[in-house]
């Protein structure tokens, strides 16, 4: 089995205010993360892992990872991430 590599990608004038919206919900998310922890709350896992404090860092990290998943969309990255992750988890060629 051939992995085809040509992926049909998103328009520009789509893609890209996509990212910067992801972009900027994830710079709202570490900006505000005080406001994030009030609505969800306390993460165990976090807490145990990073002490106290814990799952506010823990709430930063998932933003910047989200902003970075928006310069991922934007630039067209993504497109090329899901498509090598989708050949390696199917195992083509």
């Amino acid at each position: 089995m051939v992995c085809d590599q040509r992926l049909v990608n998103m328009s520009p004038l789509f893609r890209i205010p996509l990212g910067i919206l992801i972009m900027v919900i994830g710079f709202l998310i570490v900006l505000k993360t005080e406001k994030v922890f009030t609505w969800f709350g306390e993460i165990p896992f976090a807490e145990a892992k990073f002490g106290a404090g814990g799952s506010r860092f823990f709430y930063k990290l998932i933003g910047v990872l989200v902003t970075f998943i928006g310069i991922f969309v934007a630039t067209n990255v993504i497109s090329d991430i899901l498509g090598s992750l989708a050949c390696t988890l199917t195992h083509c060629e």
